[in-house]
């Protein structure tokens, strides 16, 4: 007997039919359930209050979203200010570390002329300094960058923190010394200080 040539050989008599696409309706279950809960959204948003309850959410108005006027500046915060730029070194309590950083609480420089401690916080300092009877030498930067009434406030409230009692400075003796002042270098130490202070006499 011949062999049929179209009869299938036996490796493909093992293998399974082509697979087909046919469509597989939702089962009825998952249709009514998911039917339920649209019913439910729609009901549930026809029986409640068209903008809700005024006593929950945000209550803020458009005015208070706006924010301040241009003319209008908020008073700036020196406490806040001394955390960011002074706080690291000088400590949050104002005692500075021994031997590194000198203390601002008592500190005869602090206290002492406006003037100073305008040119301080706009020129730095660098080199050897005496602070309470100790001598510190490193460096401070200059924080000349800071805005007038920025370093005003952080002057004001460091002069009046802890065991300060030294009178505020306004932004008025920043604006002044600034352009008063042709240094583009820190002062050399506390002898430099010195010689300001005893101009200012």
């Amino acid at each position: 007997m011949l062999n049929d040539p179209d009869a299938p050989t036996g490796a493909q008599q093992r293998e399974n039919l082509e697979p087909t696409e046919r469509i597989r309706p939702i089962p009825l279950a998952a249709a009514a359930v998911t039917l339920a809960m649209v019913l439910f959204g729609v009901g549930y948003l026809l029986s409640s209050e068209s903008l809700g309850s005024a006593a929950l959410g945000d209550r803020r108005t458009v005015a208070d979203l706006a924010g301040a006027p241009a003319g209008r500046t908020q008073a700036t915060d020196g406490k806040a200010l001394y955390a960011a730029h002074c706080a690291a070194c000088h400590q949050p309590g104002g005692t500075g570390l021994p031997g590194v950083f000198p203390p601002l609480d008592g500190s005869e420089w602090v206290n002492g002329d406006p003037r100073v401690v305008s040119n301080i916080l706009l020129h730095g300092v660098t080199g050897e300094i005496e602070v309470k009877g100790a001598t510190y030498r490193g460096a401070m930067p200059s924080f000349g960058k800071l805005a007038d009434a920025e370093l005003a406030a952080i002057a004001s409230w460091v002069r009046g923190q802890w065991s300060n009692k030294a009178a505020p400075i306004d932004a008025a003796s920043f604006e002044r010394e600034r352009k008063a002042a042709s240094r583009t270098t820190p002062f050399a130490g506390g002898a430099e200080l010195k010689a300001l202070a005893a101009q200012s006499r």
